[in-house]
């Protein structure tokens, strides 16, 4: 059943006859039209693409079949997710923050404040994570043929969608990469983040199999999927014209943190060209958590999951061998303890992704190979943190932003009210 789970996943070949072997897969069949339609809303940031025009050449495509088969079969989901935690725990050690190796969310926070969308002196850095991310993406992409530019589903939509996302779950501290992060450093508090996270997907869920959908992108001229890509660029060339100076808050347009979370980085180099590996290879497996959590949901399919539970395990192994697993709720880094809001703040993460069809790792992956809607989804995250931080949303160590509860509120409305409007009549 996860077999041909996998094949009709598969945009660039019709799906085979489906194989009845038990009463599992007869139900399987009996449901498969159907599983289909929702398999498309949730990828619908995908472009039309006929399968036929990839089948003109069969050699071609038996050639990239067999690369990419031998290359999932070496990286696997789970050897994916344990690259992931073993290099978090690795970068922590080189100088990234304490728990925050890999954090998606909080990197982006870290680049709004080294551009100064916000002065909060403590995280301002221009993390490289980022940028290799989406160039190794892009470089993937380009390899591989599958660069294709794309664009115009809801794309107002997914930037209000990334803007609440950083908005609000700055409560929690972090993304779903840090949250495991965090349990795997011995963060109690991470787990009702996590739980908020299921959560948050299982409502998403709820709204698929009502027929949502924010309509298919369609292909674009060549610009508009090299927009993101000119971005990174641009800031990896500010970043080496304008390193940061011993005991300097700015160099040139950029700042820098002399303390706090944006002062503690590992060697720039080693960073970039990590992130661009991981972003490679993240662009050929699909990595990613709020996918994870949806195809266990929907479909019991534990393929991508076991890449996410990889992820926990080997980052835990990690930092018991490099001496970094602290157990307890009470003084984690960059963390506050007030579990409510933690599990409201990745509640309202969790919905935002699944809506919007991937965490912020999978939006910078699908970013690098020219998907423009994936694009405006990590400005809206940007803007967002700067907004978090500007407007008092943003949480600390100490707890909660003065106006969280408000801007929780509003965000949880939006999306709800999303997720009631944008249906896909078909279902």
């Amino acid at each position: 059943m996860l077999r041909a789970f996998d094949i009709f996943t598969e945009v660039t070949a019709p799906a085979p006859p489906v194989v009845i072997v038990s009463k599992a897969n007869l139900s399987f069949q009996c449901n498969y039209q159907r599983i289909i339609k929702i398999f498309n809303i949730i990828s619908s940031n995908r472009p039309n693409i006929n399968p036929s025009s990839r089948l003109t050449n069969g050699r071609e495509m038996r050639d990239e079949k067999s690369i990419m088969e031998s290359l999932c079969n070496c990286l696997g989901y789970y050897r994916y997710g344990a690259v992931i935690g073993i290099l978090a725990t690795i970068f922590q050690k080189l100088g990234n923050p304490p728990n925050m190796g890999i954090c998606v969310a909080c990197m982006e926070r870290d680049i709004a404040g080294a551009l100064g969308l916000h002065r909060v002196a403590t995280v301002q850095y221009l993390r490289p994570e980022i940028i290799g991310f989406v160039l190794g993406s892009f470089i993937a992409a380009l390899t591989f043929g599958e660069f294709r530019p794309r664009a115009g589903s809801a794309p107002i939509v997914r930037f209000f969608l990334g803007f609440l996302r950083w908005l609000v779950p700055l409560s929690f501290l972090g993304c779903p990469w840090r949250a495991l992060l965090r349990i795997a450093g011995g963060d109690g508090n991470a787990i009702f983040g996590l739980l908020g996270l299921f959560f948050g997907v299982w409502i998403g869920t709820l709204f698929f199999k009502r027929g949502y959908s924010l309509g298919r992108a369609t292909p674009t001229p060549l610009p508009t999927g090299l927009v993101m890509v000119l971005i990174v660029m641009a800031l990896l060339f500010l970043r080496i014209i304008y390193p940061p100076i011993q005991g300097q808050p700015q160099s040139g347009v950029l700042f820098y943190s002399l303390e706090g979370p944006g002062s503690k980085y590992a060697p720039f180099f080693i960073s970039l060209g990590v992130a661009i590996a991981l972003g490679f290879i993240a662009q050929r497996s699909r990595f990613c958590t709020m996918g994870a959590l949806r195809d266990l949901i929907l479909f019991r399919n534990f393929h991508l999951f076991l890449g996410v539970l990889s992820l926990a395990i080997f980052a835990f192994i990690s930092n018991l061998i490099l001496g970094q697993f602290k157990p307890g709720f009470a003084n984690q880094p960059i963390a506050h303890s007030m579990s409510l809001w933690n599990f409201l703040g990745m509640t309202l993460a969790g919905l935002s992704f699944a809506l919007a069809g991937g965490c912020p790792g999978r939006q910078l992956f699908l970013a690098g190979e020219g998907d423009g809607d994936a694009a405006i989804f990590v400005l809206g995250i940007i803007i967002g943190a700067a907004f978090a931080h500007n407007f008092g949303f943003a949480s600390t160590p100490k707890g909660i932003g003065p106006n969280a509860i408000e801007v929780l509120i509003v965000g949880l409305v939006f999306c709800i009210w999303v997720g009631f409007s944008m249906r896909h009549k078909e279902v």
